[in-house]
């Protein structure tokens, strides 16, 4: 299986610590093929609580192929304003 580098962000560490998942740097196994997604619904989040995903700190689409030694960030709605264009996402309509 695929080991990735994982991180949340914000209030998404709260709710993952409740499950008691790992979400600083964590290094976590993944399905081949596993998409962020995929990886939103095992650490108990929905899409709705995941404004961005990062892969290798660029954002990426939902269906995007999670690789062997990517590193994965999920970001919660609402990050600030100038986070948003550095990060590169501005509107979550325009991924």
């Amino acid at each position: 299986m695929p080991a990735i580098t994982f991180n949340a962000f914000s209030f998404l560490r709260k709710k993952l610590n409740k499950h008691n998942i790992e979400c600083t740097n964590a290094e976590i196994e993944v399905e081949a093929d596993t998409t962020p997604l995929d990886l939103i619904a095992n650490v108990h989040l929905t899409p709705e609580e995941v404004e961005v995903v990062l892969i290798n700190g660029k954002v990426a689409p939902l269906d995007t192929r999670i690789q062997e030694n990517d590193r994965v960030a999920l970001l919660p709605p609402g990050t600030p304003g100038p986070y948003r264009v550095l990060l590169g996402f501005k509107n979550k309509a325009k991924q």
